[in-house]
């Protein structure tokens, strides 16, 4: 029997999964928005327009709070990632590299109709850098999470 690893679990999962709430607190208030992301490594790469409430936040405050889960009906199965971090901007051969990542797991964005496509060439580019994460996995009981060394 193979021994568990969390850190290993924890990429999978990021890997499996495109949606991530995050949580901001700022010149608006506590705000949580539903975003997708794509993952390289532990980072989080996500876009997102300028105007937006959460972008407002974090751009005053770049810490933030987020989360990846399934929708469960119990919680023994529940498994996902919980994580706080700095948001930055991307610019220049990150924001380019991030893009063509992010192109690779939502391919369906390449064939996006010219409304579409004007406004993604509009929005921002942003890296989640967690500076904490937990993998949950409630499996091995009510509330068990391993902290993932970054």
């Amino acid at each position: 029997m193979s021994e568990r690893d969390p850190r290993q679990l924890a990429l999978d999962y990021l890997a499996m999964h495109q949606v991530m709430t995050l949580a901001t607190s700022g010149p608006g208030g506590v705000w949580a928005a539903a975003v997708f992301y794509v993952n390289d490594g532990f980072n989080l790469i996500f876009l997102s327009a300028g105007h937006t409430r959460h972008v407002l936040n974090f751009t005053a405050v770049p810490q933030v709070a987020a989360t990846i889960q399934e929708d469960y009906r119990d919680w023994q199965p529940i498994k996902g990632i919980q994580l706080e971090g700095q948001v930055s901007l991307l610019t220049n051969v990150s924001r380019e590299t991030s893009i063509s990542r992010y192109l690779q797991k939502f391919p369906f964005l390449a064939q996006a109709d010219a409304k579409m496509q004007n406004a993604l060439a509009k929005v921002n580019w942003y890296l989640l850098q967690p500076e904490r994460l937990y993998f949950i996995d409630n499996s091995l009981g009510l509330g068990h999470r391993d902290e993932i060394r970054l």
